[in-house]
């Protein structure tokens, strides 16, 4: 079994995590939240990348650094 630890937030914020989480584990509950968010964040730069994508080339600004790849 992996270490444990405490994470100190208000008691509003855990009363309110408390009301999602349900009757999962705090772990496991506290893990699906940050995979989700982790989704999210991806989902974004994925759609911001699409559409880099479909512009022109003239319309793209690349940095000198990348310019020697």
């Amino acid at each position: 079994m992996s270490k444990s630890t405490t994470i100190t937030v208000s008691r509003e914020t855990r009363e309110l995590l408390h009301k999602l989480k349900g009757r999962k584990t705090w772990d496991s509950f506290l893990r699906e939240l940050a995979l989700e968010e982790l989704r999210k964040k991806r989902e974004k730069i994925r759609e911001e990348l699409e559409k880099l994508l479909e512009l022109e080339y003239e319309d793209v600004r690349v940095r000198s650094w990348a310019r020697e790849f």
